[in-house]
């Protein structure tokens, strides 16, 4: 039997996070592909798929709140950290549906996963050398250069905090004009395009930290190219899983076996 494989879906608030955790299962599952979701988000409202494994059903936000008496945030804060003392449960009931690939939907705020502890300690409890993040980067701040570039560099350190492959992913391309898709996917393949927008959209001022952020990206261009996706007819997943493909069997279908 092989080893499950892990896509950590990963992105700042209102990114898309969960709704593509759901367009990727639904798109496996009509191609026979096994893949469970998992929601590791204990704040979560309104998911629109039905998590076959919940962190919420060990950690209620709820409770942390009226237990500590704390606030949303020191609440979200809390249970990102106690997070880790549930994998060992995360893990069984993963490993219990036998499936090829499991799609984790982390919460909803970056930070809570990518930058704190408990998130690295999930990722190497389960399978670490089976893992790949999928970084979304929100169109409606991407649509400008600057904050295309913010979000690149957002992605840069959230991948140098977690050290796995990567890709990056741009949700909801179907929110976008055909001309907006099309400059965005321009910046991501050629930085001198995107240090060319920013400088037209910048002041003069702000030139030398542009310059300094544009060389910074330079050095990661390789990391830089980003997929859109969208909801009509599953648009962009099959890259998706391509990538997935090429990171874990060479490019070899996963589906022939």
């Amino acid at each position: 039997m092989k080893e499950e494989i892990f896509v950590y879906f990963i992105g700042t608030a209102g990114s898309g996070k969960s709704t593509l955790t759901y367009d990727f299962q639904q798109w496996m599952n009509l191609r026979e592909l096994d893949a469970i979701t998992v929601n590791l988000d204990p704040g979560a409202e309104n998911l629109p798929y039905e998590p076959d494994v919940d962190i919420r059903d060990w950690i209620s936000l709820e409770e942390i709140m009226e237990t500590y008496g704390l606030g949303p945030n020191g609440a979200q804060i809390a249970c990102a950290d106690m997070l880790a003392l549930n994998t060992s449960d995360l893990k069984k009931s993963i490993e219990s549906f036998k499936t090829e690939y499991v799609l984790m939907d982390t919460p909803g705020q970056l930070e809570l996963f990518a930058f704190r502890e408990a998130g690295k300690y999930i990722i190497k409890f389960l399978n670490p050398k089976k893992s790949i993040i999928a970084y979304i980067l929100d169109p409606a701040l991407a649509k400008t250069a600057s904050g295309f570039a913010s979000q690149l560099l957002l992605s840069i350190s959230t991948n140098f905090r977690i050290g796995l492959s990567q890709i990056n992913i741009l949700s909801k391309a179907d929110m976008l004009s055909d001309e907006e898709l099309k400059q965005i996917v321009e910046w991501s393949e050629d930085s001198d395009k995107l240090n060319d927008a920013i400088i037209n959209e910048k002041a003069s001022i702000y030139r030398e930290i542009n310059e300094k952020i544009i060389n910074l990206i330079k050095e990661f261009e390789s990391h830089s190219k980003v997929f859109p996706t969208g909801k009509e007819n599953f648009f962009g997943i099959e890259d998706i899983y391509t990538q997935i493909q090429l990171q874990f069997a060479g490019g070899e279908d996963l589906m022939s076996d």
